[in-house]
């Protein structure tokens, strides 16, 4: 079963001020049939330290909490 891309898209829009808020922001890349959702992290969240507390310990936390189709979040930059 496929993952609606704008469903994906819509989370990523609750979890973005956050991340903002610290100088950092996050860019859908793809969404892969196999429930792998690939995003880039950009300004000040692409070289901090706990940018994979980020991606796993918020991103993909509430990509998944909201999509439970999706069986992982990786950053292409990291």
């Amino acid at each position: 079963m496929a993952i609606d891309r704008q469903k994906v898209e819509e989370v990523i829009e609750q979890v973005r001020p956050y991340l903002r808020f610290d100088g950092g922001d996050v860019e859908l890349v793809d969404v892969s049939e196999d429930g792998t959702v690939y995003v880039r992290l950009m300004g000040s969240c692409s070289g901090c330290s706990m940018s994979l507390w980020t991606l796993k310990g918020g991103i993909e936390a509430r990509l998944k909490q909201a999509i439970p189709e999706i069986k992982e979040v990786v950053a292409v930059n990291l």
